[in-house]
């Protein structure tokens, strides 16, 4: 958890290759570094869709030229995934200047952290909500805390105010209270991993925001680039869910009336923890994916139709540890 979200993972993992092959530039060495880094992170295809780009870029070239490739490649996908954030931020913008708010402002709620500090630079589910507010468009974001790291409430809400943007914290079991007393309009998440067929694998608690928003009429959007997609896979079933410490469910890290950082047990020692880090939120609670290429349906059809129009092929990547 050093490096998170999953954006951000894959660049990392495109630098952590660069950073390899400097030492070993063998096909051995780089089958090795592929494999390493393939195996840290297994729900955000994001880490495998960069892995297999830097193989491309590297595998055809003799090993003394890949060094210098290797930093040339890395750079070319953090470079890309600025600028799939700046656009997936326009194309949402086009969908919020249609929403008609229900009250006096936009009221959105959002999931976790999906913006600058979880991907190169700009955000994906976050990047709408700047340039909204960046053209003037009067919003409030509901920030969930998102048990058990606290994404939300420490980072989705620290980036939010850098960026002056009126936003409070809730918990995460408040979202279906203001839905149903119509103080949502839009529901929008990041994700780790979509499948061909439009399901979307995200930061536990995703999913039961989604079946509130359904519930209630309330729109809920994921956005992500299109390396997020995972068109090799088509049945949900086959996402890896990541299993994390349940220490994270019995500790709580903060500070203290003085400021000090302290971390406290929130549960009775000898209870024991389940911790499963992301779940699966089913294409029809999904009222629209916003990529870097515009807005497309959750759905087979949908997702065809982003890689319709240019020349990046859909990767299946479906080969997680």
């Amino acid at each position: 958890m050093q490096v998170r979200g999953a954006p951000l993972i894959g660049a990392a993992a495109a630098y952590g290759v660069a950073l390899a092959v400097q030492h070993d530039p063998s096909d051995t060495g780089l089958a090795a570094a592929c494999a390493t880094l393939g195996a840290t992170r297994p729900t955000a295809v994001n880490l495998h869709w960069a892995l297999q780009r830097m193989r491309e870029a590297l595998a055809p070239l003799p090993p003394a030229d890949r060094a210098d490739a290797a930093w040339t490649a890395a750079e070319a996908i953090a470079d890309a995934d600025v600028a799939c954030n700046a656009s997936i931020g326009q194309h949402g913008l086009a969908l919020l200047r249609r929403l008609p708010p229900r009250g006096s402002r936009l009221n959105l709620l959002t999931h976790c952290n999906a913006g600058w500090l979880a991907t190169v630079d700009g955000g994906t589910a976050l990047a709408p909500i700047y340039a909204a507010h960046d053209a003037g468009i009067d919003l409030h974001v509901w920030v969930d805390e998102t048990r058990p790291r606290n994404q939300g409430a420490a980072l989705t809400a620290w980036e939010l105010g850098q960026h002056g943007v009126p936003h409070t914290i809730i918990a995460d079991n408040a979202g279906g209270h203001l839905m149903q007393r119509g103080e949502v309009d839009a529901v929008i998440v990041g994700a780790d991993r979509i499948t061909a067929h439009g399901d979307v694998a995200n930061k536990i608690g995703t999913y039961l925001k989604a079946l509130a928003a359904h519930d209630n009429g309330v729109p809920m959007w994921v956005a992500a680039p299109r390396s997020t997609i995972d068109c090799g896979l088509a049945e949900s079933s086959g996402i890896p869910i990541e299993a994390r410490d349940p220490d994270e469910l019995h500790w709580i890290d903060g500070v203290d009336a003085q400021g000090t950082p302290c971390r406290a047990r929130l549960t009775p020692a000898g209870s024991a923890g389940h911790n499963p880090a992301f779940d699966v939120t089913p294409a029809r609670l999904i009222s629209a994916l916003i990529t870097e290429v515009g807005v497309a349906e959750a759905s087979r059809a949908g997702i065809a139709g982003l890689f319709a129009s240019d020349h990046l092929h859909p990767t299946p990547t479906s080969t997680a540890p």
